[in-house]
Parts: C-alpha cells; structure tokens; sequence
C-alpha cells in the first residue's frame, strides 16, 4: 500500500514539472513573439520613416515623391487591423520607384546621396529578417499550443491565439542588392 501510494506521488510529481516546464516554455515563447514583434514593428516604422525623408528630400520625381510619401505616411498611421496592407502597399511603392536605376542616380548624386540610399538599402532589407524571426517565434508556440496537453490543461492560459505577419516585404532591385557597408 505505501509503495503504491509513493508511486502515485512520483507520477504526480513527475506530471506537475511536466506541466510546469511546459507552461514555462509557453510563457518564454509568447515573451519571443513580444521582443520580434516590437522589433518588426521597429523596423517597419524606421522603413517607413526613411522612405518619407526620401519622398520629401526634393531628390526624386515628383510624381514618385507623391507616391512613396503617401504609402510611407499610410504605413505609418495605419491601424493594426489594416497594418499589413498598408506595409505591403509601401513595399510596392518602394519598388514602383526604386524599380529603375535613374531613382537611385537621383538618390546617390544628392548632397549625402550614398549615406541616404545606403540607409533606406538597410532599412528596406531588415524587415524581411524582422519579419521572419515574428513569424518563427509565432510557428513555434502555435505548434506548441496545439499540444493536446497545452489544450487540456489550458496552459497557455488567457494569451491570445498568436499570428504571423503576412505582408509583401520584397525589396526593389535596386535596394536588395546593395553592399552593406
């Protein structure tokens, strides 16, 4: 009887730290989804503030300065429910101007030309990254979540369901293929 009844502690024991440990790896991966979100949104709103500077620098077209500053302040001013299509609208403004060389010729020959295109270049290629290390963190604790013991035991508590970022993040040529330096 007491060997059974050490048995059964053991086995309970062994099933709290279970659940513990899996709680706890839950509650480290939503504090991911947290830190890369606030860095995508870091970087969104750097890309977006770069790409207006350059709209409103006088360097491009005027036509593709309207352009690039309207998806820029979009992008920037957008509610979270419309926030990928607005960052995607921006990501195809920012190739429907920088999709030609003679855009980034009138970057490059401005006075501090090669430091601003090379700062929209890094802008504009770190919110893939960004985008990326979001969208792993939130695969990984939705493969955890759907865990039947996750479920049955509801340990991922009262947290929100967590979703990936979807938008178009493709860099125009021009930008993509920059040296950094």
């Amino acid at each position: 009887m007491t060997s059974t009844l050490i048995w059964i502690a053991v086995f309970l024991i062994a099933v709290g730290l279970y659940l513990s440990w899996t709680a706890g790896r839950l509650d480290r991966l939503h504090a991911r989804i947290d830190a890369a979100r606030a860095a995508l949104d870091a970087q969104l709103l750097r890309r977006a503030s770069v790409a207006q500077e350059r709209a409103t620098s006088g360097v491009l077209d005027p036509a593709a300065s309207i352009v690039l500053d309207e998806a820029a302040h979009a992008a920037r001013q957008a509610e979270e429910d419309h926030r990928e299509v607005a960052e995607s609208e921006l990501s195809q403004a920012l190739r429907a101007v920088f999709g030609e060389a003679g855009q980034m010729e009138a970057v490059h020959a401005a006075p501090g030309g090669p430091d601003a295109a090379e700062e929209l270049a890094q802008a504009v290629r770190r919110v893939p990254m960004a985008r990326r290390f979001h969208n792993d963190a939130v695969r990984a604790a939705r493969a955890l979540r759907r865990h039947r013991t996750v479920r049955w035991f509801r340990l991922a508590g009262h947290a929100p369901f967590p979703l990936a970022f979807e938008m178009d993040d493709e860099p125009p040529v021009a930008l993509a293929d920059r040296p950094t330096t």
